[in-house]
């Protein structure tokens, strides 16, 4: 890999999916704004935030079994300081999606 080439992540062959993913969470965000200036009711606001947060989270696992999947994996078949640095990093995102 030479700075001048993109790495290859492990979301990289689902990117496009991914990005519209995003942009439905985005959607779902953009709604909550509106409800608000609409004054509508707490409850239903609260329902609509669930959703979103719900979005978030799913998109937030199958980034993390990606990156496990790619490079965590590709890193431990390779050994050393990489390896571990890498099995931290994975830990400590996972330790930051539970507190969420």
């Amino acid at each position: 890999m030479t700075s001048e080439t993109t790495p290859t992540r492990g979301y990289s062959g689902r990117k496009d999916s991914h990005i519209k993913r995003l942009r439905r969470i985005e959607g779902q965000v953009r709604g909550l704004q509106r409800m608000v200036e609409e004054d509508q009711y707490c409850i239903e606001i609260l329902t609509q935030v669930s959703a979103a947060t719900k979005a978030l989270q799913s998109f937030s696992l199958e980034l993390l079994d990606e990156h496990l999947a790619h490079c965590v994996l590709e890193a431990a078949q390779q050994g050393g300081q990489e390896a571990e640095e890498k099995v931290r990093e994975a830990s400590a995102a996972i330790a930051r999606l539970v507190r969420s």
